[in-house]
């Protein structure tokens, strides 16, 4: 099944750009003709990257939520001492909820490259550290064929500079989607649903397209802080508008 996998994702990989190079260069969100660039075909275009809506400040000086001066955040609250920092992009909304359904759910991995431009700018981003995926159960992983978080710490890896290590997190427990679960009910499902290993402490970043409570973030944090790293921060694409807090 592994090697099924794999050959699934390389064809559907090859399929994808081959059909970038053969149709007229176009962005994916607005359909609009996109001329050369420093990119060569970038698959998103300059316009709709600018109708990404960034978060106003000021920002928690934790999990990075818009909040109003003199207004105590509480959706940090409850999260474990491991998680330090966490910085966020955009909004999810508009083009940029698109773009994140195309990278997650179309196959479409070359949307990583401009969601990782946009996040290049985000604060727990240093040199020094390395990049950790949030790592996907085997079912949903086969099912799916790729790691969307995966794909988005490579391109923001290369955009800065910096290492990835993927199997420094894997999951030890299959967990059924966060979507419409409560806070509490999130932080319950994603409980203990990771392992780490071999961080001896390296300071680490973790890297995920959505924030929503950032329940899998602590989650994953923990148990980064138990295989021994030193920091563990995290960044996201995107931002749900209305977290719940």
């Amino acid at each position: 099944m592994r090697q099924l996998s794999k050959r699934f994702a390389l064809l559907r990989d090859l399929g994808g750009r081959l059909e970038r190079f053969l149709l007229p260069a176009a962005c994916l969100l607005c359909g609009e003709g996109i001329g050369a660039s420093v990119e060569g075909r970038p698959i998103i275009c300059g316009l709709c990257r600018n109708r990404w809506t960034p978060l106003p400040h000021p920002l928690c000086s934790r999990c990075g939520q818009p909040v109003g001066y003199d207004i105590p955040c509480r959706i940090c609250t409850d999260w474990p001492v491991a998680l330090g920092r966490v910085r966020s992009a955009v909004w999810l909304d508009g083009g940029a909820r698109q773009a994140t359904h195309f990278l997650k759910y179309e196959g479409w991995w070359g949307v990583a490259r401009p969601m990782a431009v946009a996040m290049r700018g985000l604060t727990p981003l240093t040199e020094g550290v390395f990049l950790v995926p949030i790592p996907l159960g085997r079912r949903r992983q086969r099912s799916r064929g790729y790691n969307q978080s995966e794909h988005l710490a490579r391109a923001l890896g290369e955009v800065w500079g910096l290492p990835i290590r993927p199997t420094m997190l894997r999951r030890i427990r299959e967990t059924p989607t966060q979507t419409a679960l409560t806070p509490e009910a999130r932080r319950a499902n994603v409980a203990e649903a990771f392992a780490g290993a071999g961080a001896n402490g390296d300071a680490c970043v973790l890297v995920d397209d959505v924030f929503t409570t950032g329940a899998t973030l602590a989650a994953a944090a923990a148990a980064l802080s138990a295989a021994g790293a030193s920091r563990i921060d995290a960044v996201t694409f995107a931002r749900a508008p209305h977290p719940v807090a």
